[in-house]
């Protein structure tokens, strides 16, 4: 939890805790919780990294982090309106032992919008417990399709300086012989030590990185598809969508009727 907070989440003696924030910052540091832990976005956009690889969460999607896993949170949107709920989950359920990102359906999220009257509560209730049971035993259900979208970030530290060039300048086509400069790297070893750090190559990693951006940019509302093509360095609205719809298996236009 943020560094604000006066509740510890794993001192709490009940199966459910929820907590929802107008304005949610976290604090950008790697922790866990014996709880799984469901987060709602219900404005805004996050950035959560689980386990070495980073995942975008936008608008009216959720994200399910199972018990244990090492995670941290961070977004550079001007305001988030989050809802997190922990829940202790049964050992031998295979879904909540693994990392979702999905957009949230109607139901749920009236669901989730009604659980916000139980938040912060650190006393058992009845209702809370009945109500919170039953939507976490029903929640694999309500995941239709699971974003499977997030780049792997290398431990080699080698690899740091070619990463922040990537991630500085994913608009702009890149030579791999560039690369090889900042990292002081020869081509053959930087593209056999990155494969092999990401599962991926230097290109996919720049064509999954502009489209994660792009969703970022789409889920906020304030730029068109056109506009967001060109701003995240597609040189035509039909490339991206090419791009796009090879990484996604949906069109874009299909994903912002996710966030609305």
């Amino acid at each position: 939890m943020d560094s604000h907070s006066s509740i510890d989440i794993e001192k709490l003696d009940k199966p459910y805790f929820v907590w929802f924030e107008e304005d949610w910052r976290h604090d950008d540091i790697l922790h866990s919780h014996k709880k799984g832990q469901l987060v709602y976005v219900e404005s805004g956009f996050q950035y959560i990294t689980v386990d070495g690889r980073l995942y975008l969460l936008p608008q009216n999607h959720a994200a399910w982090i199972p018990p244990g896993a090492i995670h941290k949170t961070n977004s550079h949107s001007e305001k988030i309106k989050l809802m997190t709920m922990f829940a202790d989950v049964e050992k031998d359920s295979v879904f909540h032992h693994e990392i979702n990102v999905f957009s949230v359906p109607p139901v749920l999220k009236e669901m989730i919008k009604y659980a916000e009257r139980w938040s912060k509560n650190t006393r058992k209730n009845p209702d809370e417990i009945l109500f919170l049971k039953a939507l976490f035993n029903e929640l694999p259900r309500f995941v239709e399709h699971s974003l499977k979208l997030h780049i792997s970030l290398p431990k080699d530290k080698r690899l740091s300086k070619p990463i922040d060039y990537l991630h500085n300048h994913y608009r702009e086509d890149f030579k791999i012989e560039d690369l090889s400069e900042v990292s002081l790297l020869s081509l053959r070893t930087l593209e056999r030590i990155f494969k092999k750090e990401t599962g991926i190559t230097l290109n996919k990693y720049q064509q999954i990185l502009r489209i994660i951006k792009s969703l970022e940019l789409l889920s906020s509302g304030e730029l068109t598809i056109s506009e967001t093509a060109y701003a995240v360095g597609y040189k035509s609205v039909q490339a991206f969508t090419r791009s796009f719809q090879a990484v996604m298996q949906f069109r874009p236009t299909d994903f912002i009727k996710t966030t609305q």
